[in-house]
């Protein structure tokens, strides 16, 4: 059996919904990983307009926007049923008075979501982050931690998929570190994730890979790509999996 799995940093709850909600009709994945996510109509539209009857939401802060009080965090939108939930923060905690700030986003929170998904009666651990943000994508000691609560949540668990914007750049210890357990899809493919029609020039953005997709050694990549659409401030990536 196949599935297609996208893994997609939407853009503060949606920047560019409509192109996003257009893209994901179009490919039709049986699993989307979604950060900076809000739990608002546009969350709602996503599971309603696309059909999904399954969704884990796992809110890292909760903030004032100009419509209203709304979460943001990370999300999992499944096609098969969604038997067990758990999230873990990295280090700090949820905020339920987020105030943004205007250029150090270090120390927003950040968790790592796990959805224990059954297709065709078996088990798949699907787990779905964003990462620590810095303003270079090196490794740090809150990094370099991070990725050990990763592989502490993913250690002697079978079927892993593992998406996410990790903010962290290829050729790190973090990545590395991850990589010891799973397999990365798009491993040295990449010359960057983001969309740069969004992103200052000579920024270094486009030269940064942070968006990724891990499985586990046992599940099977049949296809994969990172399609150069403008439906946020990062690429979307695509892969198809044969997983029995």
């Amino acid at each position: 059996m196949q599935i297609k799995v996208v893994s997609l940093n939407i853009w503060l709850g949606g920047m560019l919904f409509d192109s996003a909600l257009e893209f994901l009709r179009k490919e039709n994945p049986d699993i989307i990983g979604i950060q900076e996510v809000c739990n608002n109509k546009n969350f709602n539209l996503l599971k309603s307009e696309l059909g999904y009857s399954y969704a884990s939401f796992a809110p890292a802060l909760k903030e004032n926007l100009k419509e209203g009080t709304a979460e943001q965090g990370n999300a999992i939108l499944s096609k098969f049923p969604i038997i067990a939930e758990k999230t873990v923060f990295y280090d700090l905690p949820y905020d339920d008075n987020f105030i943004r700030p205007v250029a150090d986003f270090s120390r927003v929170p950040r968790n790592l979501q796990q959805a224990v998904l059954e297709i065709n009666g078996v088990k798949f651990n699907i787990f779905n982050t964003q990462g620590i943000w810095g303003f270079d994508g090196k490794d740090t000691e809150r990094r370099l931690q991070m990725a050990k609560t990763i592989i502490n949540g993913i250690k002697d668990k079978e079927n892993v998929i593992l998406t996410g914007d990790f903010n962290v750049n290829q050729g790190t210890k973090t990545i590395a570190n991850i990589g010891k357990h799973l397999k990365e899809i798009f491993k040295d493919e990449l010359v960057n994730t983001f969309n740069i029609k969004r992103k200052p020039e000579r920024s270094g953005y486009d030269k940064a890979v942070v968006d990724r997709i891990f499985v586990g050694k046992n599940i099977k990549v049949m296809e994969h790509y990172c399609p150069q659409v403008d439906i946020s401030d990062h690429l979307p990536l695509v892969c198809v999996l044969e997983i029995c």
